[in-house]
């Protein structure tokens, strides 16, 4: 009697390659003093920060004003200048990029800022600050196709056609930020730095614009950095977290890991602050020192 030999197991398959990959970066600001003004120390904002964001995935950095999150979305798209490390996106060091190839590179990484009316040009109509990015590089060939992507644009973000002749002083802060999410999707970008894009908004539209951001990133497969330093938000946005403080990533899991069952004592600092809906729970507030990383 012969038995059936099982056929081998597959091997599983492998992850996919991160759409975006930081490795020890650093960023250092030099402090200056003295009357010749000689650099005597450095201000470390991002010191030695790694992770990978895949295709699709939006991974929240979290932690309190200060702590150089936002310096680290700066620098990935070389707003701010590096210290040291490395950033590669679709296989390509940004930092080496130079001429057409950084042009290119600009145009699948894109940036929401935190102040909607600041990031706005008050002097020109809606129609010229979301079809600038278009003009530059090349993508309309004439006034009528730049006024009809301008216009398709503004109504995916929930604005009506007529917005486009108006000026940013004309909206509130919730539709200035759909205007400026609208100016970062005009180039179908991969990756978009979300810099504390709610943070600015009343409670409702917060809710409004969190969803704009999670529909759009169903619709064209966007993967989001999601700066915060609103636990709730992030918690309710992202997948995977990490945790940042004083210019170093002290925690990074999903969403799970981190929410329940969180190992840094900063972490734990943040989840204890966190309103409580219910009025009648207790919740025990944990208090970090900023002891030990």
């Amino acid at each position: 009697m012969t038995t059936a030999t099982q056929p081998a197991p597959k091997p599983a398959a492998a992850p996919p390659a991160p759409l975006l990959a930081v490795r020890n970066l650093k960023t250092y600001f030099p402090v200056r003093s003295g009357l010749l003004q000689r650099v005597t120390d450095h201000v470390r904002a991002v010191d030695d920060v790694s992770f990978d964001i895949a295709p699709g995935e939006t991974l929240g950095l979290v932690g309190e004003s200060g702590c150089g999150k936002t310096t680290v979305g700066r620098t990935l798209l070389r707003l701010v200048p590096h210290t040291s490390g490395e950033v590669v996106f679709e296989g390509r060091d940004v930092f080496t990029l130079r001429g057409d190839a950084l042009k290119q590179m600009r145009r699948h990484m894109q940036i929401i800022f935190q102040d909607p009316a600041g990031s706005l040009n008050p002097r020109m109509r809606i129609a010229a600050i979301v079809g600038e990015p278009l003009i530059v590089h090349g993508l309309v060939t004439d006034k009528a196709q730049l006024r009809h992507e301008v216009e398709n644009l503004l109504v995916r973000c929930g604005m009506p056609k007529q917005a486009a002749d108006r000026y940013p002083h004309e909206f509130s802060g919730g539709q200035r930020q759909r205007i400026g999410i609208a100016r970062a999707l005009a180039l179908q970008p991969k990756f978009i730095v979300c810099d504390e894009p709610t943070s600015a908004l009343d409670v409702s539209i917060q809710a409004q614009i969190i969803n704009l951001l999670t529909d759009l990133q169903s619709e064209f497969g966007l993967s989001y950095l999601f700066i915060s330093h609103d636990m709730a938000v992030i918690q309710h946005v992202c997948r995977n977290i990490a945790v940042m403080y004083k210019g170093k990533i002290v925690e990074r899991g999903t969403r799970e890991q981190i929410i329940e069952n969180p190992q840094h004592k900063y972490t734990q600092s943040l989840l204890s602050a966190v309103p409580e809906p219910d009025p009648r729970s207790e919740k025990k507030r944990v208090v970090f020192d900023g002891g030990a990383m």
